[in-house]
Formats: C-alpha cells, sequence, structure tokens
C-alpha cells in the first residue's frame, strides 16, 4: 500500500512536469505555424540588390591583383554602392578592393554601412544607431565579428547585420524572429547553449518519459490486481 502511494505520486508529479513541456511545444508549434517563415526571416524588411556591373569599367588585370595581394584563394567581382570591387578571399580572410586602384577599400566605414543600409532596409522605420559589433550576440550565432549593427527605430526594432569586410547583409532580426527563438528554445528544449547541457536534458527528458510510462503501467497492473481481490 505504501508503495502504491509513493508511485502514484511520482506519477502525478512527473505528469505534470511532461504536461508543462506538452503545452510550451503546443505554444510554440502554433506560433510556428501561424507566422509565416519568409516573415520570420526578415524577408519583408530588407532586401540584397545586385548591382549591374559595366562592361567598360577600368580595371586592373588579375594578375596586378595576386602580385599585390599574394595567397588570394578566390576572386569574386560584385558592384558595390556604384562603384566595382573584388571581393577576395585570403585563406578564411575576405576583403573588398578597388577594382579600377587595386586599393583595399575593407573593412568598410561607418557611412558605408549606412549606405548599403538605406539601400537594403525595406521597412518605414529611421537610423536609431549603428553599432560596431566585437562579441557576436546571440542573436546572430556562429556568424564571425566584427560586425556593424545598424539599429531602427520602429515597433519590430529590426536589426540589420552588415560584415565589414565583404558588405554583404548577413542576417535580419526583429521582434518576430526573436520571440521564434525564444520559442523555439523551449520547443526543442535547448534551454543551455552548451552541448553538455543540452545532452543531460534529453537524458533527464527520456528517463523521466520511461518513469512514467512504467509508473503508469505498474498502477494500471496494480488496480486490476486490487479489483481481482476485491
Amino acid at each position: 500500500m505504501q508503495l502504491a502511494f509513493w508511485v502514484r505520486r511520482a506519477h502525478k508529479w512527473i505528469g505534470l512536469i511532461i504536461g508543462v513541456q506538452a503545452l510550451l511545444w503546443m505554444i510554440s508549434g502554433l506560433y510556428m505555424v501561424v507566422v509565416p517563415l519568409e516573415v520570420i526571416h526578415g524577408d519583408h524588411l530588407a532586401h540584397v540588390h545586385t548591382e549591374r556591373l559595366n562592361p567598360a569599367g577600368t580595371r586592373i588585370a588579375q594578375t596586378r591583383l595576386h602580385e599585390l595581394y599574394p595567397g588570394i584563394t578566390s576572386v569574386r567581382m560584385k558592384s558595390l554602392l556604384g562603384k566595382e570591387v573584388y571581393e577576395i578571399k585570403q585563406g578564411p580572410q575576405a576583403s573588398l578592393v578597388d577594382a579600377a586602384s587595386g586599393e583595399k577599400i575593407s573593412p568598410l566605414a561607418r557611412e558605408d554601412i549606412i549606405a548599403l543600409a538605406d539601400v537594403a532596409y525595406a521597412g518605414e522605420g529611421s537610423i536609431g544607431g549603428v553599432e560596431w559589433v566585437t562579441k557576436a550576440p546571440q542573436e546572430v550565432g556562429s556568424r564571425p565579428v566584427p560586425l556593424w549593427a545598424v539599429h531602427y527605430d520602429e515597433p519590430g526594432k529590426t536589426t540589420l547585420y552588415f560584415s565589414p569586410y565583404t558588405g554583404d547583409l548577413v542576417a535580419r532580426r526583429h521582434e518576430l524572429w526573436r520571440w521564434f527563438d525564444f520559442l523555439w528554445m523551449f520547443h526543442i528544449m535547448d534551454y543551455e547553449e552548451r552541448e553538455n547541457v543540452n545532452n543531460t536534458l534529453l537524458r533527464v527528458a527520456s528517463i523521466s518519459g520511461l518513469a512514467f510510462a512504467l509508473s503508469g503501467a505498474w498502477l494500471l497492473i496494480y488496480s486490476f490486481n486490487r479489483r481481482k481481490k476485491a
């Protein structure tokens, strides 16, 4: 009788814990279904514009480029703010070089980033601040720093992140995305960033589920046995 009391109590509390997590799964899943993924990604807030290259533009030769910057592993030509540039890579590091003069123009200055943001941004807010980020915030994940963060004064608190070495728009973040990220944490039980803690949580969840099932099965068998005796 005493054993049945404690098994019933444990079953109840384990069920409560699992029920709370199940409720979080449903709430987070509902949010993911209701809010379109393209809205979460912020496609409506900023667009990547591809400028056409000028066939008659003045450019230094590729051989000269390799002489100026030894160890180049890749070269890509593109137009940036109306100017043709080479995007070169020397190992993992990317840089921008003026296609006409061969002069390195990266990392890009604050004024260049504001100009890029003005071209990309499609919202209705105005720039509230421009920040040089050397420690990546959680919302940009593992993207390499430093980054330029352009913050906008509008209800969605949009932030556009640009690479100072390539001028690329690397991330769009806004309140709907931040809520998605917060709820996604509950949905996949990613309560900590450290992998060993995540593994521990998964083990605890598995053990709790097994304990819930076993205690429920034991109580079912126990109840049938009591009825037979009665």
